[in-house]
């Protein structure tokens, strides 16, 4: 059945509808400000990173030594332009939500902001690529199915997410608004990994699996943690003050102790809590107080029901532990 083209003369009155509900008091529209940084050039940012952290394993093939320093000073020059350009929108939109304003500022000054920031963010590049290597390491000595650390790079969503996280990490570490929660964000989708950038996460860190996990702004982990899907290391509550509105800045998430284990789905609360260094978390775990040092924390075993596969009226039940 062909379209009724008569139906389209409605379009205009939608369309003013739609135009109708971005107010002066609309909270969800940004128009008439100035640019934020483009998502788009902000995931090339990350992408272009990763081929610098791990040169030959992403984009870019044929790279040898003879040749790579060319590479990475193309991608720097690009990156350069680009962190410099995007740094500067973001100091700028945060700079106009903090002021209350509506008007845009001298970007001339945010650039140049911008641009030192961007500096000083490339020269920590081969101190980011150092605490990689030490995650890839991890998740080698780890993971008894890794064959090679290549597989680890190729493959593993928990190395993904720590290579951004450690990116985003640094920017916002560097005074970075906005930028760092996008790259995050990103992150998340692509892996299914949640670490918030304000996290400070110790070196060898691995996520096994991965799928699920969620890392709060205020966590502190430590050397050499290991953590499997679906762990979530979040807030117990939220406080508030007289006005009941949220009070920011204080930690809400736990403390995590170097060479601590934490086992799929287990659910660690809380900015007073802490987990003591080589303690192993079990599976399935609600903790909202501390643990001391060398600890198990295990749920009690419970009872496996068994019904065997017979008609529903013949159906013995079996009961037994596990």
């Amino acid at each position: 059945m062909a379209s009724d083209f008569r139906l389209k003369e409605q379009l205009p009155n939608l369309t003013s509808a739609i135009v109708a509900t971005y107010t002066a008091d609309d909270r969800i529209n940004h128009l008439g400000h100035c640019p934020l940084p483009k998502y788009d050039v902000i995931v090339s940012i990350v992408q272009d990173l990763k081929d610098i952290i791990y040169p030959g394993f992403r984009r870019r093939e044929g790279l040898h030594i003879g040749n790579v320093t060319y590479h990475v000073g193309d991608l720097i020059d690009a990156l350069h332009d680009k962190l410099t350009t995007q740094i500067g929108r973001a100091l700028l939109h945060d700079d106009r939500v903090r002021n209350q304003s509506s008007e845009c500022a001298n970007q001339v000054d945010y650039e140049a902001k911008g641009q030192a920031i961007a500096i000083k963010f490339l020269e920590s590049i081969p101190r980011i690529r150092k605490l990689l290597a030490m995650d890839v390491e991890a998740a080698y000595e780890g993971d008894p199915a890794v064959i090679s650390r290549d597989e680890v790079i190729f493959c593993y969503p928990g190395l993904e997410a720590i290579t951004v996280y450690r990116i985003a990490h640094e920017l916002l570490r560097l005074g970075v608004p906005f930028i760092p929660r996008m790259m995050s964000e990103w992150a998340h989708k692509e892996s299914g990994i949640d670490i918030h950038p304000g996290a400070r996460i110790g070196d060898h860190f691995f996520i096994d699996h991965g799928t699920g996990v969620v890392i709060g702004e205020t966590c502190e982990i430590g050397n050499r943690v290991k953590i499997y899907q679906g762990v979530t290391l979040g807030a117990l509550s939220f406080p508030t003050d007289a006005e009941g509105q949220l009070i920011r800045g204080q930690k809400r998430h736990p403390t995590i102790e170097d060479r601590v284990v934490i086992y799929a789905n287990a659910t660690i609360l809380g900015g007073k809590t802490v987990i003591g260094h080589d303690s192993v978390i079990g599976s399935s775990v609600w903790i909202t107080g501390s643990v001391a040092a060398h600890s198990t924390v295990l749920m009690e075993k419970p009872n496996l029901r068994v019904r065997a596969g017979v008609p529903d009226d013949m159906r013995p039940e079996v009961n037994y532990q596990i």
